[in-house]
């Protein structure tokens, strides 16, 4: 067997000591008798790998203690549904930052519930870049402000060189949509109200969804539903208030152990910076035979489109490409062109062998 380097957007790929301790304990979890997906969400087994996950997340994002942690299914677009059902009261209006595609469907999914501001957009632009802060004309009585921080799609994403080291919102709590970067550098989380990541990209598999909240906000009553759509209740129970997937959940933990041992997220900060440079480089430097239409300032780390200065070598270059052992680099249908996701467990030598690939393709087809 040869593992191919997986530049896929999600689900993405895995750390291959992950998949293979996986595989060793999928018959037999700890001398349990059973493999962990057999075991009782209600058991002491799963038990122990639910508070492990939960603990080791806590360590790795240093989460704060005034904050719960929440391990749901339904991915973003579902927390995206549930954050106004649970956080704004019936009638109020909430704030949207729109950036990119998964901003407008988590309008999308927000306005059933409460009354949309979009306080500013990138979009006359092709969403090419990310409004900057003083251009956000931001409501007085907002249930809370919410960002997408890494557009897996069009590649922005919001970097401190662009709008600080802060985004204030004021007395409103800023809520962020961190599918495709969290863990992937150190946030100071006390800046947020609310943060929410399908792990499919950087924590573990698909299938199960982190949401990192202040407990106080929690207190806020928001809208008639049930409880299986509240986050409170949740919390409760412990993210079991129904059968949680749990195989998905085990992953999860082990991804995260593997981020822990690997120097944590101010060593996968320092990795995700030298393979998004190297990339930048390369596709830079090609004297337009490769382009990348995003303002370097918002320029993404995790997901990096790009575009051959012909179009009509796209099917060469991906099948090339997957011959060279690099797959999933064909670029979303909104675009087109490729796209290469280089999230943490995408090794620096992934990203060199593209760039050699790239180069190489560029002399034989430029």
């Amino acid at each position: 067997m040869s593992r191919a380097f997986n530049f896929s957007a999600g689900p993405a790929t895995l750390p291959e000591s992950v998949l293979l301790q996986a595989q060793a304990e999928m018959l037999e979890w700890r001398d349990s008798g059973a493999s962990i997906v057999e075991h009782s969400h209600r058991g002491p087994e799963f038990i122990q790998v639910a508070a492990e996950a939960e603990a080791d997340l806590r360590a790795l994002m240093s989460i704060p203690d005034d904050y719960a942690v929440l391990f749901l299914s339904g991915g973003a677009t579902t927390q995206q549904a549930l954050i106004p059902l649970n956080l704004a009261a019936p009638g109020q209006s909430a704030d949207y930052v729109v950036s990119g595609h998964w901003s407008k469907t988590a309008i999308k999914q927000a306005k059933p519930y409460v009354a949309v501001n979009t306080v500013a957009s990138s979009e006359a632009g092709g969403f090419r870049d990310i409004p900057a802060r003083s251009d956000w004309r931001l409501s007085k009585d907002a249930a809370y402000v919410h960002i997408t921080a890494n557009e897996t799609i069009h590649g922005v994403e919001y970097r401190p060189s662009h709008y600080g080291d802060t985004l204030d919102t004021g007395d409103t709590p800023l809520f962020a949509d961190f599918s495709s970067s969290i863990a992937s550098e150190p946030i100071d989380i006390s800046k947020y109200g609310l943060i929410y990541a399908g792990a499919q990209k950087n924590l573990g598999p698909v299938g199960v969804t982190v949401v990192i909240v202040r407990r106080e906000l929690l207190e806020r009553a928001g809208q008639p539903r049930a409880d299986i759509f509240t986050y409170a209740a949740h919390l409760k129970g412990e993210s079991m208030l129904n059968t949680p997937p749990t195989w998905n959940w085990y992953m999860l933990g082990l991804n995260v152990k593997w981020m822990l041992a690997e120097g944590g997220v101010a060593e996968f900060a320092r990795r995700n910076a030298e393979k998004a440079a190297l990339l930048y480089a390369a596709i830079d430097g090609s004297g337009g035979y490769y382009r990348n239409e995003v303002d370097p300032a918002v320029r993404s780390r995790m997901n990096i489109p790009f575009f051959l200065h012909d179009d009509a070598l796209d099917k060469s270059f991906l099948a090339e490409a997957k011959a060279a052992g690099l797959i999933a680099l064909k670029g979303h249908r909104a675009l087109g062109g490729m796209r290469a996701s280089i999230y943490n467990a995408m090794p620096v030598a992934g990203v060199k062998a593209l760039v050699a690939f790239m180069q190489d393709f560029q002399s034989r087809h430029g």
